[in-house]
């Protein structure tokens, strides 16, 4: 599995800061756009939430997190397993 991209990690931030109602970052008002155009935030009243789809990718995104932190803690410590493999082997 390849790790999570800089796209994906802007999404997440962008989806955080809406469902937490934080203020935007200064430069993700496009993908703020995006979002709303595509179905993900909804506008009601002038505030931007995000839809029941809009949930579930912030959802989904989170666990890709938890899961590339530890797929990669997993690779860690095999890596660390063989080189004292090879060192007692030498």
């Amino acid at each position: 599995m390849d790790p999570m991209s800089l796209e994906e990690l802007a999404l997440l931030d962008v989806l955080d800061r809406i469902d937490q109602r934080l203020e935007p970052a200064p430069n993700s008002g496009a993908l703020r756009q995006r979002l709303i155009d595509s179905g993900l935030a909804l506008v009601e009243d002038g505030i931007v939430r995000l839809s029941d789809a809009g949930i579930e990718r912030c959802k989904s995104l989170h666990h890709r997190v938890i899961s590339d932190a530890e797929a990669a803690a997993l690779l860690a410590e095999r890596e660390e397993g063989n080189a004292e493999s090879q060192a007692n082997a030498a």
